[in-house]
């Protein structure tokens, strides 16, 4: 069903997006408990909370940039930008989001709960000031995923590897600076005037900062499929072998942004692009392979 055709109080909650928080299942895979009823169903209920924090933490959003989004061609559209929702419809919203999605987070646990509270004290932090600020708007939508991971970790009570915590926000930074660059680039000139922090930033430092992220992100996933501790909780070191598809992925992702100038969010370039989509079920089955499959 195309977007348009939701209704508007629904099109503005981005179900879309949602796939963000598919973030929280990482825990769960790599602690090989997929198929542990109890750790799974906590992680599925892990994923619908931060499925109602993240489209409370929207629809604040839109509501905030109401004006700067009517002056954007594609963020026009959005319900609160054309006027679709009322303004106590947007409250109930967001309040009915947060309240639903803390409640279940504490059914996880305080843990849980502390950190989906810290994502919305983020978040509103983002909307209201760190998004005007040059790198700590990359750097604060970085932090956005590192909690999910966390917080997945959290409810199904499993350490974080610091490698898996490095991958997680490299790769998380290395898509907030991609999509700043597709800001740059499909805005040109009315940039500024959509966002102030945009005039700090340029198309050949982005590239820099992206180069240098992408770099770090494939070394830090490496590393990580060889790690001491990693091979232990495997039990062999035939992870690494997964790496050729977060490889590919990665400089996959930077020809599609210096040679096809996708525009969009990165979830809406994962969906429409299908050899970026094949990989990423390739590599989801690889890992699926190594960890519950093969023999060790």
């Amino acid at each position: 069903m195309k977007s348009h055709r939701l209704p508007a109080w629904l099109r503005v909650l981005r179900p879309g997006q949602w796939t963000k928080n598919l973030a929280v299942f990482a825990p769960l895979l790599f602690a090989r408990a997929v198929f542990v009823p109890e750790l799974a169903a906590r992680e599925s209920l892990a994923f619908v909370a931060f499925c109602f924090l993240s489209s409370g933490t929207y629809v604040f959003n839109d509501w905030v940039d109401r004006e700067e989004d009517r002056r954007h061609p594609q963020k026009a559209l959005r319900p609160i930008a054309a006027r679709q929702l009322r303004a106590r419809t947007v409250l109930l919203l967001i309040v009915v989001c947060w309240i639903a999605g803390l409640n279940l987070g504490v059914e996880l646990g305080w843990k849980f709960a502390a950190l989906g509270a810290g994502y919305l004290v983020l978040q509103v932090a983002y909307t209201t000031v760190l998004k005007h600020q040059v790198i700590l708007d990359v750097l604060s939508i970085a932090a956005g995923f590192v909690l999910r991971v966390l917080a997945g970790a959290v409810a199904i009570s499993v350490p974080v590897s610091g490698w898996l915590f490095l991958c997680a926000m490299l790769l998380a930074l290395f898509l907030a600076l991609a999509k700043r660059r597709q800001e740059l680039v499909s805005l040109e000139q009315l940039a500024t005037q959509h966002r102030a922090s945009l005039a700090e930033y340029s198309l050949p430092l982005l590239d820099q900062m992206l180069s240098t992220v992408a770099g770090m992100c494939i070394l830090a996933y490496g590393l990580y499929t060889v790690a001491p501790d990693t091979v232990a909780k495997v039990g062999s070191d035939r992870l690494k072998w997964t790496l050729p598809f977060v490889l590919y992925g990665v400089l996959r992702y930077l020809y599609l942004v210096h040679r096809r100038d996708v525009t969009g969010s990165p979830e809406k370039v994962l969906l429409s692009d299908v050899p970026t989509l094949v990989n990423l079920l390739l590599y989801t089955g690889a890992v699926f392979a190594v960890l519950y499959l093969v023999p060790h």
